[in-house]
């Protein structure tokens, strides 16, 4: 069917934006003047884009040269309008940005706002945008035309579960109006005064003029914001409203900065940047494309917020904009790959982002520490990628550990190793509780030996290649031997006390029979030295994959088992002591054989691995039952 039939299309929402509507409407009552902000910020980006592709082709600007957006108040109708002569938006544009939700994860995100009632940050860290206009409005009317399209469109929707999309006869001006039909008790945003209060307050840094119409009869239009670039303005003329404003707008967030970075460079090229980190963690964090949010001026004119070489995707939580001094206007999104002045433009922006970090991390340790557990996941990657600034990322690098309930640095944790203590040891999970509840760590808390806890994806990637800091490797504690025996402590360990387990030849038999059963399943059976208080666990043998990493590569990429594990046994547990004890006499074989499936399968369950065969483990431990209760 041809999408200029004069025949209306009525197109259902997706289920998550029928939601999102109603969620937006009630959670959001209290805070509904942002919904000006927002079509004023979405107005704004359409005037930015129509700027940049007129760059290339002249004509889409030049029946109507000046760029800038109306707010039109009509106090008989109870309706606002807000237009502007950006890009506008043909059948495809309207169907896709204000039909849909344009992005991935949306369902995950629904789930999150389950009973999250009233939670503004949360909502914030997906954006709202246009769909606030419902705070308001029980009927919303857009009409728009496509820069060098004739045939103008219009969409119309309660907000309730579908919209109406259809041709309109007359062509219309370029650009877009969207008219809100407000609720009885919205009547406080047809004031001239409320809404001039509105826009001053969040949207006087937008560099175009903003226009107010009143609501009495050939009332003339007035200017109401400064309409100049904020980035531009003297930073002592800045405010912190003003910034946080700004902030909101370029980044479509709703929290308040964590850290602001705006300086202006000079020399052999020229930028400015107004750089900002949230206080919160945006939605779409970790997503697969890893895209950077800072968008790239060129002498006060937009060129794009999609340049991957801008800044590399470890440091993608940052949000603002850059704008150069140095290269063409007409420059091509393909003509900023591998450009030099954007090469150097990065290098300028990555180190003043780490130094303002470091300075951070060093006078606010308490807020460093908010940042960290927001970002430090992605900051990590940074460490797995890019040898250039390893080891500065390193020393911003922050990690729960055994030693309490703060994060350590590496540098900290270095100054508080124990005499004889030779490396860094760590240990990887899923999450920190997992890992704090793991066997393999009883000895070093016996000895009191730091352990550090990590619990993020990407340390599994970054801790091989890095191998070392300063002069202390890092060692699992779940891979391979460990020997403790050199390391001071205040009092003995179990490692230390005289042998309470049971005869060596006893234990030795018991391995062996553990052998036997289970060479199918383990690599090797053998005394452990990391077990104070369990009878039993698995690790990985020496320059074996990690167990975590290994589950993680079967979860993700359908990865095999790879290597076989390594089953240690404690002989000072009191249950494998009764067990060596029972080796060799009648009847012992079929038991002992049940016991070092189960011990086995115990094993698995501490290490949150999902048993391979269940209805075994219930018969064995069905029978071991029968023979006690015997």
């Amino acid at each position: 069917m041809s999408k200029t039939s004069a025949v209306p299309e009525t197109r259902a929402f997706e289920a998550e934006v029928g939601r999102l509507l109603k969620i937006v409407a009630n959670s959001l009552y209290s805070e509904r003047e942002i919904f000006l902000r927002e079509l004023l910020s979405n107005a704004s980006d359409a005037c930015d884009r129509l700027r940049y592709a007129s760059l290339t082709e002249p004509g889409l600007l030049a029946d109507d040269p000046d760029l800038k957006v109306t707010v039109t108040i009509d106090k008989k109708a109870r309706t606002i309008t807000i237009t502007d002569n950006g890009i506008g938006m043909g059948h495809d544009e309207l169907v896709s940005e204000l039909g849909t939700i344009a992005r991935s994860g949306t369902s995950a995100f629904m789930a999150q706002l389950d009973g999250a009632d009233n939670d503004m940050a949360l909502i914030g860290q997906f954006g709202v945008g246009f769909y606030a206009s419902f705070m308001v409005a029980d009927r919303v009317a857009v009409v728009s035309r496509k820069a060098g399209e004739e045939q103008s469109w219009s969409w119309q929707s309660d907000g309730e579960g579908s919209y109406t999309i259809a041709p309109n006869e007359a062509p219309g001006v370029r650009g877009t109006a969207i008219t809100l039909h407000l609720r009885k008790d919205a009547k406080e945003f047809l004031e001239t005064l409320r809404l001039r209060h509105i826009i001053k307050t969040y949207s006087d840094h937008i560099a175009l003029p903003i226009e107010l119409r009143g609501g009495e009869k050939d009332a003339e239009a007035e200017t109401v914001n400064t309409a100049q670039a904020l980035w531009i303005r003297p930073k002592t003329d800045i405010t912190p409203e003003q910034y946080a404003e700004f902030y909101h707008h370029s980044g479509h967030l709703f929290d308040t900065p964590w850290l602001t970075i705006h300086n202006r460079v000079e020399g052999k090229i020229e930028y400015t940047n107004l750089l900002f980190v949230p206080s919160a963690k945006p939605f779409d964090l970790f997503q697969p494309d890893r895209k950077t949010h800072v968008k790239l001026y060129v002498k006060r004119v937009f060129i794009t917020d999609d340049c991957e070489d801008l800044l590399p995707a470890w440091l993608r939580f940052m949000r603002g904009i850059v704008d150069s001094e140095d290269m063409p206007l007409n420059i091509s999104r393909e003509m900023l790959q591998n450009n030099p002045v954007v090469a150097k433009i990065r290098t300028g922006l990555i180190k003043r982002i780490l130094g303002e970090l470091e300075r951070k991390a060093k006078k606010d340790a308490e807020a460093y520490a908010a940042f960290w557990e927001n970002f430090g996941a992605v900051l990590k990657e940074g460490i797995y990628e890019s040898q250039d600034y390893r080891e500065r990322l390193l020393e911003l690098c922050r990690a729960r550990s055994t030693a309490g309930d703060g994060l350590v640095s590496l540098g900290d944790y270095v100054e508080r190793m124990k005499d004889g203590q030779d490396a860094i040891y760590y240990i990887t999970g899923d999450s920190l509780e997992a890992v704090a509840r793991s066997p393999q760590l009883e000895a070093f808390r016996a000895k009191g030996v730091e352990v550090l806890l990590l619990c993020d994806p990407v340390d599994e990637f970054w801790l091989p290649p890095v191998n070392t800091y300063g002069d202390k490797p890092f060692k699992s504690v779940t891979q391979g031997g460990v020997d403790l025996s050199a390391v001071a402590g205040d009092e003995k360990s179990d490692a230390d006390k005289p042998a309470e387990a049971a005869a060596d030849d006893q234990i030795d038999a018991l391995i062996a029979l553990f052998k036997l059963t289970l060479e199918d399943e383990v690599k090797d059976v053998r005394v452990t030295a990391r077990l104070t208080d369990s009878p039993c666990c698995l690790v990985a043998d020496e320059g074996d994959m990690d167990m975590h990493l290994a589950r993680l590569m079967k979860q993700h990429q359908g990865f095999s088992a790879g290597a076989k594990r390594v089953f240690e046994i404690n002989p000072k547990h009191p249950l494998v002591k009764a067990l060596a004890v029972r080796v060799g006499k009648d009847g012992a074989a079929d038991e002992l054989s049940d016991a070092a499936w189960l011990l086995l399968d115990q094993a698995r369950i501490v290490e949150g691995e999902q048993l391979p065969d269940q209805a075994a483990f219930a018969k064995r431990l069905s029978r071991i039952i029968e023979r006690g209760l015997e």
